[in-house]
């Protein structure tokens, strides 16, 4: 019917809009209501390329990975106050997406002869204040040049990612490391509660002695669960879809894309839904933890 109208108003002036709507058995009063809304409908698709403009910048920004949810807490950080249904329908029809995330290998392999530390986790992937629950994992990263291991830490209460260390293995020196720099730059308190699979890296003698000698405590997860480690599995899942990468040329290229996606965009650029804070940056969210303690 739009497209009748138009035609009406485009020809008006030669043949007339009683004629017109005679001949193309529309209303006059239904014509003349559609022109009434041309100018305030005319503005809303001005405002909807404008947010659509916005939202494709937000969008790249995210690596392309953000769908509604954090394009919408974005644009609010940013002062849009805009409806999220709005956001949701110009992103379907611009056909804009988030990342959907792929399965991983497992590299958990146990040590039949080790004692495993107990389970203090027990699948709560909450902590109240930074420092006093990580839990780690280690991924691997196909290259040219053979596998690139990756061993993280991430704090509970932030998901920061406050500790890792990559190599061309993995044995107890690669999650040791990463150990060494959450230890360093995480701020963790006597008695936090180390979490991890059962693999030999994690139940070896020179990764329990760390451990003691950091006044830490150690927890493991069950063999072949992966919801005992459900927040470290997330965090390897969001990282090899959202790098972008599936493989690299060399190590050295793929070490240098890891460090940016932790340091740069993770950390301090991907938002992530606090319960209390709301959409926050992992960086933000220790920030918030430390004004309000």
């Amino acid at each position: 019917m739009n497209e009748t109208y138009a035609f009406i108003e485009a020809e008006k002036t030669t043949h007339g809009v009683a004629f017109l709507c005679r001949l193309l058995k529309v209303a006059r009063s239904s014509f003349y209501a559609w022109l009434a809304e041309a100018k305030p409908r005319a503005a809303r698709r001005a405002a909807d390329q404008a947010l659509v403009h916005e939202i494709t910048v937000i969008h790249v920004g995210s690596r392309q990975t953000y769908g509604v949810p954090r394009v919408h807490a974005e644009l609010r950080r940013l002062g849009r106050a805009v409806n999220r249904k709005r956001v949701a329908r110009l992103m379907r029809e611009h056909g804009i997406q988030g990342a959907t995330r792929r399965k991983r290998r497992s590299l958990t392999r146990a040590d039949k002869k080790a004692r495993p530390a107990p389970d203090l986790i027990g699948r709560e992937f909450h902590a109240e204040m930074p420092g006093t629950k990580l839990v780690g994992d280690i991924t691997a990263l196909p290259t040219g040049e053979g596998w690139l291991y990756l061993a993280c830490w991430l704090d509970l209460a932030t998901r920061e990612v406050v500790g890792y260390s990559m190599a061309d293995h993995h044995r107890a020196d690669l999650v040791i490391d990463a150990l060494d720099m959450a230890h360093g730059r995480g701020g963790l308190q006597p008695g936090c509660v180390i979490h991890s699979d059962r693999g030999s890296e994690y139940t070896s003698t020179r990764f329990q002695d760390r451990i003691r000698e950091l006044e830490l405590r150690q927890s493991c997860g069950r063999t072949g669960s992966c919801f005992d480690n459900a927040a470290a599995e997330s965090f390897w899942a969001l990282l090899k879809e959202e790098i972008g990468t599936r493989v690299w040329p060399d190590r050295a290229t793929a070490r240098a894309d890891v460090f940016e996606f932790i340091e740069t965009f993770y950390n301090r650029r991907r938002l992530r839904r606090h319960k209390v804070f709301g959409y926050l940056t992992p960086t933000e969210t220790r920030q918030r933890h430390t004004l309000a303690a």
